[in-house]
């Protein structure tokens, strides 16, 4: 019985992974990136950003807050906070937790 779950499972991925190789994207259906989009994107990420403030996911500079503010959980590594109610997750998207404030 174990060996026929095998076959089957194995038979099944074979067909899936057969079926996903032959179907690629049509052109149309690819994203279009132009010059003009991503010199505006590289515009407005700044390299680097002044005293009191931080570089937020987007690449803008935001201004920093000067403490701790009310509720936050958490500062992020790129200087924002979280007021995530749950320990995963927190900052994933900031560079991750430079420091607990109240851990949840």
């Amino acid at each position: 019985m174990m060996i026929r779950r095998v076959v089957i499972t194995a038979a099944l991925l074979l067909s899936i992974a057969a079926g996903s190789a032959s179907a690629k994207p049509s052109v149309s259906s690819l994203p279009t990136v132009t010059a003009q989009s991503a010199i505006h994107r590289i515009a407005f990420a700044a390299p680097y950003c002044s005293t009191g403030y931080y570089k937020n996911v987007n690449g803008i500079c935001v201004h920093r807050p000067s403490s701790n503010p009310s509720g936050a959980t958490a500062r992020c590594r790129d200087g924002s906070y979280s007021y995530s109610r749950h320990a995963s997750g927190t900052c994933s998207h900031h560079g991750g937790v430079l420091r607990w404030i109240r851990h949840p």
